[in-house]
């Protein structure tokens, strides 16, 4: 039974921070219709420097939830204003979920519940208040369905991947009620949230890493 251990979260790191940067013009172009027009900037960035910390503490030889609290400190080192606490407070979150070992592929929604469970805290928002929740909550909704219909490990991950693409294509007709974002009020109205487009993106790598495992 293949399982999300450490080799799984390493894998993830590596792939989403190689995603991050080809995708930081165009986050950071989202973010200039609504904010600062630096979260392309701050995500690549940061899981850049995620995967630099786990190189360097030799992280194949941790656990699984030694490896998400590794990955919030550099974060939240790199990263620490904005949307910094949000994915440091989502990996701890994980790690707790990741305790007592690695989870089976299947329950990829507990991993993706948790996250969004600690980004949700920390943030204090909630669905439909045009954030990155409105792509990973649909994604862990996602899956949870998906494994309880007896799907396999990487149609789990494309549902979560679909349902977390739609999730950050409905921010459009959504206006901003938290962070930034939130001081243009209407004016947000019509732009799809950059945190959500990045939320998506992360949810797409798992997807694609669960397809790279099939072949």
């Amino acid at each position: 039974m293949k399982m999300i251990d450490t080799a799984y979260l390493i894998a993830f790191f590596r792939l989403a921070a190689e995603r991050l940067e080809d995708a930081r013009v165009h986050l950071c172009t989202l973010d200039g219709q609504v904010g600062d027009g630096d979260h392309g900037t701050s995500m690549a960035n940061g899981f850049l420097a995620v995967t630099l910390r786990l190189r360097m503490v030799n992280a194949a030889d941790l656990p699984p939830d030694a490896v998400l609290r590794e990955a919030a400190q550099a974060f939240l080192a790199e990263v620490g204003a904005s949307v910094g606490p949000l994915y440091a407070s989502g990996f701890l979150s994980a790690a707790r979920a990741l305790a007592e070992g690695p989870l089976p592929r299947r329950d990829l929604h507990r991993l993706l519940e948790a996250l969004a469970e600690g980004i949700a805290q920390r943030g204090r928002a909630m669905p439909g208040d045009k954030t990155m929740l409105d792509a990973w909550i649909p994604a862990a909704q996602a899956a949870a369905r998906a494994a309880q219909t007896g799907k396999d490990e990487p149609a789990i991950a494309e549902a979560a991947s679909i349902a977390a693409s739609r999730g950050m294509e409905a921010t459009a007709t959504m206006i901003a009620a938290r962070g930034r974002a939130a001081r243009l009020a209407d004016r947000t109205l019509g732009h799809v949230d950059p945190g959500a487009a990045s939320a998506a993106l992360l949810v797409r790598v798992l997807a694609d890493l669960a397809q790279d495992d099939a072949r």
